[in-house]
């Protein structure tokens, strides 16, 4: 991912009022964020620990989602239960990975109607998948595959829920 401006980060939510985007909390780290290893930008709101945001590029421009967590983040299940992510497909212990919902744009938001997708809590998929950040599991990610297949992997999850949200 490239890296962005404050002002394009703000101005490309798809599923929240201009308003609302303009009072999101950024990142605490969002100026050293590590664009070249990102497929997405993604944080956890500081200052209301139920919301968190996520920015990628499609195709030529940014789209924003604001997501809200479905159950209270970080809730642990207990050690032993383990979930998976649905983009990169890391093992989490207890309350690593939460299910998100993204209102949808559009009418259909205004209507109400979401979409969900079970994602790590952090939203450091990317980070993950190159082993730049591990779970309490240790990596999760040395099956075999290579990293290009597991990036492609969460670009194709990602760009199907930024379409469903989209529309």
């Amino acid at each position: 991912m490239r890296a962005i401006s404050e002002r394009e980060l703000r101005s490309c939510f798809v599923n929240c009022s201009k308003g609302d985007a303009k009072r999101l909390n950024l990142p605490r780290d969002f100026e050293e964020s590590p664009w070249d290893d990102l497929e997405f930008l993604g944080w956890r709101d500081p200052k209301a620990p139920e919301r968190a945001y996520l920015v990628t590029e499609t195709g030529d421009r940014l789209t924003g989602i604001a997501l809200r967590f479905a159950s209270t983040p970080g809730k642990a299940r207990g050690f032993n239960s383990t979930s998976l992510c649905s983009f990169c497909q890391t093992v989490h212990t207890g309350g690593g990975v939460a299910l998100m919902s993204a209102r949808r744009s559009g009418e259909a938001g205004k209507q109400g109607n979401t979409v969900g997708q079970y994602l790590c809590t952090d939203l450091a998929c990317s980070l993950y998948v190159r082993g730049k950040k591990h779970t309490l599991l240790g990596d999760g990610h040395d099956d075999g595959v290579p990293l290009e297949e597991k990036i492609a992997r969460i670009r194709a999850k990602l760009d199907a829920f930024v379409a469903s949200v989209v529309g």
